[in-house]
């Protein structure tokens, strides 16, 4: 019975871990890079929320980039190749793109919400200098949350039966003191995500029953049901990539603690289980470039007749090379 639960985690970090962040760096490097690149050539009016979402593409896009790491660690039998500094800036990024995310999402709701509200008044969290002195504010305060997390996370030195010594970087859940990480991870998750979520949430069920006023006093030939999709599918994609990961996670170290006195397997199925919930949640990263190309006609049409400009002059340099 034993075998087969330590089986279990043997199982998911061999073949699992790896082959979806190796999905979430491909699926993702392109999904960004492709919005950072719109944003850069193809946008001239930028609006606050265009602001909100190019540094969420920017976190996304630095979140991606240590994926091969934790790809070669978890391909490579989990030993950890790249040194202290790089274990904790790994975990540093992956945890503060996922706070920062909320963050600026919860923004965008806000902005969203006062612009149904009046649209002919700029409010003042709709200028761009604040925008700009929100975001610095956001990064400033998603990286205090998580400082203390790096006093936990770090490689572990473990010495195998054949005397070779194996460094491992042991994820935030899996290491340090259970009992003082469990507080801190509890306060993490009510600051870092149910309160950020509440006001996304808050403003964006405003943001929709003023759509649906909206709706009913103007004429029908006014489709409003795409902004009343993308406000709901905002918060119902956050609430399920990212509760499942949290619950686990206060599980996963609460199943550390001597005192609650799990037994064996019930403490390999939760591990288990909480790896299963870590690449789910990083889906956001790949999952918000769809949220930037859908979020208005204008950005959408202007980067697609971008695209086909470049390829109608790709296809004409073909057919005329010597001119090329």
């Amino acid at each position: 019975m034993n075998e087969t639960c330590t089986d279990i985690n043997g199982a998911l970090e061999t073949y699992y871990l790896p082959t979806m962040y190796s999905i979430e760096f491909v699926v993702g490097l392109i999904g960004n890079l492709t919005v950072i690149c719109g944003y850069l050539f193809c946008l001239k009016e930028w609006k606050c929320s265009n602001i909100y979402l190019f540094n969420l593409s920017i976190a996304d896009l630095i979140f991606i980039c240590t994926l091969p790491m934790f790809i070669v660690y978890y391909g490579n039998g989990k030993k950890w190749i790249f040194g202290d500094v790089m274990c904790k800036l790994n975990r540093y990024v992956l945890h503060a793109n996922m706070y920062i995310s909320i963050l600026f999402l919860a923004c965008t709701s806000i902005d969203r919400y006062l612009l149904v509200l009046n649209p002919m008044r700029l409010h003042l969290f709709q200028r761009k200098q604040s925008a700009v002195a929100i975001c610095v504010a956001m990064w400033l305060i998603v990286t205090l949350e998580i400082i203390p997390m790096l006093t936990f996370i770090g490689p572990n030195n473990i010495s195998e039966h054949n005397n070779i010594t194996v460094v491992k970087c042991v994820d935030y859940a899996s290491s340090g003191n259970a009992g003082n990480n469990l507080i801190y991870s509890l306060c993490l998750t009510v600051c870092g995500f149910l309160l950020p979520l509440c006001v996304m949430f808050f403003f964006c069920v405003g943001t929709a029953r003023a759509l649906t006023r909206l709706s009913q006093e103007r004429a029908n030939n006014i489709t409003l049901e795409k902004p009343l999709t993308l406000v709901i599918l905002a918060v119902v994609i956050f609430l399920v990539l990212f509760t499942p990961y949290h619950i686990m996670r206060n599980v996963r170290i609460l199943s550390r603690m001597d005192s609650i006195g799990f037994s064996e397997c019930t403490i390999v199925g939760i591990k288990a289980s909480y790896a299963v919930t870590r690449p789910i949640a990083f889906l956001n990263s790949t999952i918000n470039p769809i949220f930037y190309f859908l979020l208005g006609d204008k950005f959408r049409d202007t980067l697609t007749n971008r695209v086909k400009v470049i390829c109608l002059k790709f296809t004409s340099c073909l057919v005329r090379r010597p001119m090329c």
